[in-house]
């Protein structure tokens, strides 16, 4: 999965307007394909009224795209 996050720290929710690939409904929670562990679920962050999912804490971990790559991926 390709997500933009903004900010330093670890990823609490993955907002679903930042998700590039794959494109996700958000209509079921987040379970990781291989092992079909969940790793979050579908909730609507109140403070800013988007769709997102909330992940268990140490359920996904996050790598740092080069700029190179990144910078054409479309959102």
């Amino acid at each position: 999965m390709i997500y933009q996050k903004d900010g330093p720290g670890v990823l609490k929710r993955l907002y679903l307007d930042r998700i590039a690939t794959p494109q996700l409904q958000g209509k079921t929670n987040f379970v990781c394909k291989k092992c079909k562990t969940i790793l979050g679920i579908v909730v609507v962050y109140r403070k800013e009224k988007r769709a997102a999912y909330r992940l268990f804490a140490g359920a996904v971990t996050k790598k740092v795209l080069n700029p190179g790559i990144a910078k054409d991926i479309r959102f």
